[in-house]
């Protein structure tokens, strides 16, 4: 914590003595090199009161906005606007950045709003350079048309020259699209409220602009690290999600991986939620960031230093417990990040000066409060504090050298009512990085899986999970043929699945009824399946440059594990290397390869010899998974849309092969989610895109008579014969199983059809009465099953002719047949199975369809430009 008196006479909150503080030590140094900062209006919304600042809005204009040069960082200090005159009308400037050498300042600049414009036609941010010696100003890519591609931010210099910052601009992604016979457009992130930033680089006049992450929510703030890496602040967010976290990945896109935070998401004061923002690297490794609530209308939050090389989490123990290890405040006095009025302020940005002296330079805001007899702002002292329900005054942010080793500060620029410093950075060299060259095609990478825009996805074993082995005997006893047969391994195949980028109402404007009962899903296309090996290992060729997520399905294609709710991707001729599968909610490391424990499966235990009772020919290297056994001898694995089964592996000497067997789109009697040409020749353009409408429906209606052997119908097994609610008479009846199936407008939404909705969500059960469908009811009971009756407005029972109590009724639930999201747990194929009711009703084809439909989250439709305009 600041001292109180010293804040409170230069903040300019209610004293007149501008002197520092006996108890404040004078910084020792002057800092000589010229510093920059983002002098502003403090944020008001179109009612004047504070804005809402969100951390994961970026993109959000707040005009008004100066960009100021002070030759050193001291208050007497001349300043020159350098952005005076630039642009006729107010202007909005962020995210300052420093080049290596400390001679170029780089920025995000939004040009003034164009009066009547709509929202599309107003400026984007752009990135801006500012050179200190020759004092010239420039937009980084000059051409309008390619300035206007997206919105630019965050922007960071690479070791080389090179530019890497955010953007929406999406640029691999749109040409993407195009491959898919769609327009180009930004896609959403996945709350569908703003169009997804994503990493990009660029050369430094603002050519080959390159997409380098395919996140499907923000990648934001890229920092270089020491050893070249780039940090980054990640917001995971499928399937809601919500987790924003730091990642490193290489300048190119390349080893993507979490690197601290992913459950420490509530390290805010009294466990908030809070997030690591804009992370800035320090020399010995460790990094800065302001921990603050997502959305604030103070600006600011704490100064914390976190400690990702040594630590993957905040606390020592899982779910926030045990010591606080991985973070810690640099702040003297407690500054508070939840929505508690913080006695000590905020800090709304901090850098760290590059000299050596570990002091930082902070835009930092006391604490005050409206005193109620003046209404003038007075300083959060324990008097005023005590006042009852105290109301915050509007934050005041100056700027300030901080050396949180001491606890001092020395102001820079003397805060002002009504404006605030939002950021500032220092024109100094930095401390020398690491270089990652981007790899070379068939020097570095595979020449042919970069020809084929391809990398690989390498899994030692899915049965190893978190590090430990979970199969009962080990992975090597459910390996060898001897001690397990095909159908004894649950783990059959890897699924692929690919996200739809969802486009905002001004490129298609759709029903969100079109995403069906999981929204939260949003839409996914089925890029293919790949066996799984006996081991659990998995090695497969996939394409690059999507974003993609895996599941362990079964022999009938449904998950057997939790749905992976991360983004993964490969560049091209990369080769992605993990141990196997993590836990969901599991603070186990996972995905960072420094950190996560040591594999369960070591592989191969001798070189030059089969894995044990397999195929003799079939000689491992030591250490060998069975797919890279097969990689290395038969070529990379390609992904198909289709199951099927060959039994490569078991010796026939110790025992018969298991039986091949295949289920094919090919041979479903309906609609085949695939383009033509795909059901005969899976490629890397081929996907499944299932629709309700046009591949689930249809199933229900597709008649299924039987014959006998003198072609005599004998029954007719078609799904709306008996689930409707009329019979071959046209008249009323109970549908079969309380399930109707017809292709009828659903009464629970129009848009759906009834099966839809019957399949899905619970309903009430339906009893005929005088040739009329009716619910079923029954009386009521409370918690603990006792009965509940009607009651009059004293609380007393209603009595009926006979006086007795009248029963309090309530419907007959008859639960959904099917979960979206969940096929595994889904009562539906109960039915199918041998000894069911409806075995034999539906083919192997069908059932892997629907089971597959219902694990990507049971969508009504799976393209946006498929689904009806609104």
């Amino acid at each position: 914590m600041f001292f109180a008196g010293f804040l409170t006479a230069c903040s300019g909150g209610s004293g007149s003595d501008s002197s520092i503080s006996g108890d404040q030590k004078a910084d020792p140094v002057v800092v000589d090199y010229p510093i920059v900062f983002v002098r502003r209006p403090l944020p008001l919304d179109e009612e004047g009161m504070l804005a809402t600042d969100d951390v994961l809005a970026p993109q959000e204009f707040r005009p008004g906005a100066s960009l100021i040069l002070k030759d050193r960082a001291s208050g007497d200090a001349p300043e020159t606007v350098l952005t005076e005159g630039l642009f006729e009308g107010d202007i909005d400037i962020q995210h300052l950045n420093v080049s290596p050498d400390g001679e170029k300042l780089i920025f995000s600049l939004r040009e003034p709003e164009i009066p009547g414009a709509d929202e599309d036609e107003q400026p984007t941010w752009d990135i801006w350079e500012y050179a200190l010696e020759s004092g010239d100003l420039r937009r980084i890519i000059a051409t309008d048309i390619s300035a206007e591609a997206g919105q630019d931010l965050y922007p960071a210099y690479l070791p080389d020259g090179r530019i890497i910052f955010s953007s929406t601009r999406q640029r691999r992604g749109r040409a993407q699209l195009l491959d898919d016979n769609k327009p180009q457009y930004s896609g959403l992130e996945e709350d569908l409220d703003n169009e997804a930033f994503t990493l990009h680089v660029m050369d430094e006049d603002g050519s080959n602009i390159k997409q380098v992450t395919f996140n499907q929510s923000h990648d934001l703030a890229p920092a270089v690290m020491p050893d070249g890496r780039i940090l980054f602040s990640r917001w995971d967010n499928m399937g809601r999600s919500d987790s924003v976290s730091l990642y490193t990945t290489t300048p190119d896109g390349r080893n993507i991986q979490p690197y601290y935070g992913y459950h420490s998401q509530a390290t805010g004061s009294d466990n908030s939620a809070a997030l690591h923002a804009r992370p800035w690297m320090l020399e010995n490794g460790q990094t800065l960031v302001i921990l603050r609530a997502r959305e604030s209308n103070r600006f600011g939050g704490d100064l914390v230093i976190v400690d990702g090389e040594n630590f993957t989490e905040a606390y020592s123990e899982p779910n926030q417990s045990g010591t606080l290890v991985g973070q810690n405040t640099v702040s003297v006095f407690e500054v508070l990040t939840n929505s508690e009025l913080s006695p000590h302020g905020h800090f709304a940005s901090a850098y760290p000066l590059r000299d050596g002296s570990g002091r930082l330079l902070v835009s930092w805001s006391d604490c005050r409060i409206i005193d109620q007899s003046t209404m003038l702002p007075q300083p959060c002292t324990d008097e005023n504090l005590a006042q009852p329900d105290p109301v915050p005054a509007d934050p005041l942010y100056g700027l300030w050298i901080y050396d949180y080793s001491d606890g001092t500060q020395r102001p820079v620029v003397v805060a002002e009512e009504g404006i605030m410093i939002s950021e500032a950075v220092a024109l100094e060299p930095s401390f020398t990085t690491g270089f990652i060259a981007d790899p070379i095609a068939g020097a570095d990478l595979e020449q042919t899986l970069v020809d084929e825009n391809a990398g690989i996805l390498d899994i030692r074993s899915v049965y190893d999970i978190d590090g430990t082995d979970i199969v009962e005997g080990g992975i090597a006893a459910i390996a060898d043929p001897v001690l397990a047969t095909a159908e004894d391994r649950p783990a059959r195949f890897l699924r692929i699945v690919k996200a739809v980028p969802i486009p905002d109402e001004n490129v298609r404007e759709f029903n969100p009824s079109a995403f069906g009962v999981n929204r939260s899903q949003l839409m996914r296309e089925i890029v293919g399946y790949t066996p799984i090996q006996p081991d659990g290992s998995v090695r497969v060729r996939i394409p690059a440059n999507i974003p993609f997520a895996i599941s362990v399905v079964d022999r009938d294609g449904r998950r057997i594990f939790g749905p992976h709710q991360n983004w993964l991707q490969l560049r091209p001729g990369e080769i992605r290397s993990c141990t196997g599968c993590h836990e969901r909610g599991s603070e186990v490391p996972h995905g960072r390869a420094d950190k996560e424990p040591q594999s369960a499966w070591p592989g191969a235990s001798t070189s030059d010899l089969a894995f044990p009772n397999t195929e003799p020919a079939l000689k491992a290297q030591m250490g060998e998974t069975m797919a890279q056994l097969l990689s290395r001898i038969a070529g990379e694995a390609s992904l198909s849309g289709d199951l099927g089964f060959i039994d490569v592996w078991t010796d026939p000497l110790v025992r018969p092969k298991d039986p091949s067997w295949d289920i094919f789109y090919r041979d479903l009697t309906t609609a085949i989610p695939a383009a033509p040409g795909c059901e005969t020749t899976w490629q890397d353009r081929c996907k499944a895109i299932i629709h309700y409408p046009t591949h689930i429906q249809p199933i229900w209606e597709l008649p299924r008579p039987v014959f006998d052997a003198n072609d005599m119908l004998i029954a007719d097994h078609t799904c709306t014969g008996c689930h409707t609610n009329r019979d071959a008479n046209s008249m009323t009846q109970v549908p079969a199983g309380q399930l109707e199936l017809t292709a009828g407008q659903s009464d629970v939404n129009p848009d759906w059809m009834t099966a839809y909705a019957e399949l899905l969500l619970e309903d009430g059960q339906q009893e005929l009465v005088d040739g009329a469908l009716r619910d079923l009811t029954r009386q009521a009971t409370d918690d603990d099953g006792n009965p509940l009756f009607q009651l009059d407005g004293n609380g007393d029972p209603l009595l009926d002719i006979n006086g007795d109590p009248i029963p309090l009724l309530e419907p007959v639930p008859q639960g959904a047949s099917m979960r979206a999201g969940a096929a595994v747990a889904s009562r539906f194929f109960e039915k199918f199975e041998a000894g069911g009711s409806h075995a034999g009703y539906l083919t192997a084809e069908e059932l892997k369809l629907i089971s597959e439909w219902l694990d990507i989250g049971a969508q009504y439709y799976n393209n946006p430009f498929e689904a009806p305009v609104n």
